[in-house]
């Protein structure tokens, strides 16, 4: 593959260098840090049970204290908020009774949410007595985990430690199957990409299942939401790599790895994120993932339609990139196979002369 770099000098390819990598790692901390930065409530769905006087003073708070922070509902019972909460249409709920504040959460939806409905209620609880002419300590809050996650991880920390690296195998395999190893024609390459995805999804499940406990219902469909988030991420950037050849993997890197496990919201979620950020990060592989995951091994697949339907796209589309790059007319696979291709040897010196009326009768053919 030709250096682009090479056309120019020596000073001028130090200095394109000196300037590029230094705005690559700029832009690599800004992705990183700037949505963990700016963390909080951004029209989170949660319910509030009741109609009554206490239930509207809850509203109240909550619309005051966060403005634009909540999208509240409203439920007549805590069955039907329980309900809403297991299909993941709601993250909880508080509900005011005659005991004080009982919030209703679900850990395995995410563990940040649940922390800051817990401490939403604390101030909910306060500001009720207050209300009420009551002492703050008369107003009890009751955290109940309507959806706990698994006891071998209580805290939540293995899937947010496993979408990166799972999201640079996938960009790996892609690099190893359409650079490395060349495989051709199209539909091997696709082959491999399919039987090397599910092999490492099955891998990963028992890692964080057999090995650690941590996504504990649904097997079968959890190993495939796994297979399948290694397969748009490896399909997408060999077709990335199919159509333009090396500037493909850096492009998969670039989306994948800096902007897609950033912006996936896999550490807190995705309502906590800055908006652009959360809409971005729930069309790319690693933010659909993590929501898959959580439905499938959590919720009995509630909630799965969404990002199901991202991942599919997101392989289909590599996959379809595959073939247009191996059979365009232009196409980056037939440069490296013509590169490739063992050069013709140069005719002895004696022959010139028979170079030289094959190079005749080509003139005259003409």
């Amino acid at each position: 593959m030709r250096n682009p770099l090479a056309a120019h000098p020596p000073w001028r390819q130090i200095a394109i260098i000196a300037v590029v990598l230094p705005m690559m790692i700029v832009l690599a901390v800004l992705a990183f840090a700037w949505p963990a930065a700016r963390i909080a409530p951004r029209d989170l769905p949660v319910g509030i049970v009741g109609t009554g006087p206490s239930s509207q003073q809850v509203l109240s708070g909550l619309t005051r204290s966060d403005p634009g922070g909540y999208d509240v509902r409203l439920y007549a019972g805590a069955a039907s908020a329980r309900t809403a909460i297991e299909d993941r249409d709601i993250y909880g709920a508080f509900a005011v009774g005659a005991g004080g504040i009982t919030v209703l959460e679900a850990s395995a939806a995410s563990p940040s949410v649940a922390q800051l409905l817990s401490t939403v209620g604390q101030h909910l609880a306060v500001a009720h007595a207050a209300a009420s002419g009551l002492p703050a300590q008369a107003v009890k809050v009751r955290d109940v985990d309507v959806v706990p996650l698994a006891a071998g991880d209580p805290r939540g920390l293995v899937l947010p430690a496993a979408l990166l690296p799972l999201t640079i195998c996938g960009v790996i395999m892609a690099a190893i199957v359409g650079l490395v190893l060349a495989f051709r024609p199209a539909w091997r390459q696709m082959m491999a990409l399919t039987a090397i995805s599910a092999t490492a999804g099955l891998g990963a499940y028992l890692i964080a299942q057999g090995f650690l406990g941590a996504l504990p219902h649904e097997a079968v469909a959890t190993w495939a939401a796994l297979s399948l988030f290694i397969l748009a991420i490896g399909a997408a950037t060999a077709g990335l790599i199919a159509l333009v050849g090396g500037p493909g993997l850096g492009l998969g890197i670039a989306v994948m790895v800096l902007i897609g496990n950033p912006f996936s919201g896999v550490t807190s979620a995705p309502q906590l994120l800055p908006t652009p950020v959360h809409v971005i990060g729930q069309w790319l592989p690693p933010g659909a993932a993590a929501e898959l995951l959580r439905s499938t091994a959590y919720f009995g697949g509630h909630g799965a339609s969404g990002p199901l339907t991202v991942l599919i796209v997101w392989t289909v589309l590599g996959l379809a990139a595959i073939a247009v790059g191996h059979h365009a007319p232009v196409r980056f696979a037939a440069r490296r196979a013509w590169k490739a291709a063992p050069a013709v040897p140069a005719p002895p010196m004696g022959d010139l002369n028979v170079v030289g009326a094959h190079a005749g009768s080509f003139r005259s053919d003409k």
